[in-house]
């Protein structure tokens, strides 16, 4: 496994505001300190960007900082410093516990009239939990206990229904025209992909807010193929066509979590993704290059997840 590392010093006469400051930023970057001076990260293209802003930063002030990549560290072995990683997330998710912990007792009380003021404080921890999930760089066990104490709150102020998805067969959707709103985004897009990989590579999708005569509709009003209470319309499409791939668990909590910002599906990558679509956003591509771009995407994080499971 490939590391990346920091190291740095700051002039003596730099008052204390600003190395308090970089510390405060390296902690958020979730960076940790196996030795006195040397801050670590594992080798990823967002990782490597935040060392290289704080290195520019350092230089600015008259310091000095190295960035480096290495393989190994003398006398640590790579499962060690996973479990620094682990541990130095731990201590923000037990105090996020302590706050959900809060919030349950709240909810035991059976006379309360706090509800909107609940929803906004559970509005708030899933953002606090979404920053924490961001540097877990290793999915600690405790982040998935928090996130579901998280989640059972949900329900607990808004009970679940049962889903009704209608199964779909393959066979029958096979040389369609699919139509889902225009300027695609997360959803859409990962629908459009599925659709591609999974139903018909020959399908034609057209992107209009009013579907014709026997096409299609997908991510729209009303539709079969569309949001189903906390389901995006890419989960729903999932369950409808019965695809069972390993890989695709990890990509439904990604477009879960970019689509409905509900902190129940939280994973490292999310914001990455998030980040290349609103680049593409601010770019004003057509919806054909956004398709393209699209499909591009998610078979590379497919690719990604299938080496993986």
């Amino acid at each position: 496994m490939n590391w990346l590392v920091f190291s740095y010093s700051l002039p003596s006469k730099l008052n204390s505001k600003h190395r308090v400051s970089l510390w405060r930023r390296l902690h958020r970057f979730g960076a940790i300190s196996p030795k006195t001076g040397v801050y670590v990260l594992p080798d990823r293209e967002e990782c490597a960007e935040a060392f290289q802003w704080l290195a520019q930063e350092v230089q600015e002030a008259k310091g000095e900082a190295l960035v480096m990549k290495v393989e190994k560290f003398e006398g640590l072995q790579d499962s060690e410093l996973v479990e620094l990683f682990k541990k130095s997330c731990k201590k923000d998710y037990e105090e996020l516990g302590q706050e959900i912990e809060i919030l349950e007792k709240t909810l035991k009380k059976k006379s309360t009239n706090k509800t909107p003021h609940l929803r906004e404080s559970i509005k708030r921890l899933r953002n606090q939990l979404s920053e924490i999930a961001a540097i877990d760089f290793f999915t600690s066990d405790i982040g998935r206990l928090i996130q579901n104490r998280l989640k059972a709150l949900d329900e607990k102020l808004i009970p679940s229904t049962p889903r009704v998805i209608p199964k779909l067969s393959r066979s029958d959707y096979l040389n369609k025209t699919w139509v889902t709103r225009p300027r695609p985004h997360i959803d859409r897009l990962g629908c459009v992909w599925l659709i591609r990989k999974f139903i018909d590579p020959n399908a034609r999708i057209r992107y209009s807010q009013t579907p014709g005569k026997d096409e299609i509709p997908f991510d729209m009003k009303d539709a079969v193929l569309g949001h189903h209470q906390n389901l995006c319309s890419f989960e729903t499409m999932i369950i409808a066509f019965n695809l069972k791939e390993e890989a695709l668990k990890p990509i439904a909590s990604i477009v879960h979590e970019i689509d409905l910002r509900d902190g129940q599906n939280v994973r490292p990558e999310t914001e990455g993704v998030a980040s290349i679509l609103k680049g593409w956003l601010f770019q004003g591509l057509s919806d054909a290059d956004l398709e393209s771009r699209g499909l591009t995407l998610f078979e590379g994080l497919y690719s990604a997840f299938k080496k993986l499971s």
